[in-house]
């Protein structure tokens, strides 16, 4: 299982619904991710939506609770971990936000929320090698991406996998975390390819 280090930018630009749902549940593929705490797995992933995606799912069910312009989802994820939407002013304007937050811990909701306004604030559109991986996970289709299987060394299992087309050598799955830079330019979208490399918080 691969855990969420720390709050993090799970998908470059703005989700439209169907990329917004797929999201939801980024590691569907795992095996036995329900076995033991799943918490670390979903926890801190954050992603911006529109705004009508936003007032779509305040409308699904009443809140769990709402505070402000943020509110949470009544259904849990796994656990103490659910959905918690946020609406932000950033440099003048409403931008709007989907998180994984873990309740048990008051203060994470807020941590999430100063972060990504944080991360969001910076004057120049910049990735780091971590979103572009990310990004690559997110935006890559079920049938293109994957988990390890277990006739692998232990170490190994459960790593995520994504399958790369090798010209002539035909395509093979490899370790997304072991991607070289030109691999991972080769993943991206062309938009995404050339920003510059930001500094890891």
């Amino acid at each position: 299982m691969n855990p969420s280090p720390a709050i993090h930018k799970v998908f470059q630009g703005v989700a439209d619904r169907h990329q917004m749902f797929r999201m939801f549940d980024r590691h569907s593929q795992l095996p036995n991710r329900w076995e033991g705490n799943a918490t670390s797995l979903y926890a801190g992933e954050w992603f911006e939506i529109g705004e009508t995606e936003h007032d779509y799912m305040f409308e699904i069910l009443p809140p769990l609770w709402i505070r402000g312009s943020m509110f949470a989802m009544r259904e849990f994820m796994t656990g103490s971990v659910t959905s918690v939407f946020f609406a932000l002013r950033i440099d003048e304007a409403i931008r709007y936000f989907h998180g994984y937050c873990d309740l048990s811990d008051k203060a994470f909701v807020e941590t999430m929320r100063v972060a990504i306004i944080e991360r969001e604030c910076r004057p120049v559109r910049a990735m780091t090698r971590e979103e572009r991986l990310e990004h690559i996970w997110s935006s890559t289709a079920d049938a293109y991406r994957g988990y390890a299987g277990g006739c692998l060394p232990e170490v190994a299992r459960a790593k995520r996998t994504i399958l790369f087309y090798g010209g002539k050598a035909g395509s093979a799955l490899k370790s997304l975390d072991d991607l070289t830079d030109e691999e991972i330019a080769a993943k991206l979208p062309v938009h995404l390819r050339y920003l510059p490399d930001a500094v890891a918080a």
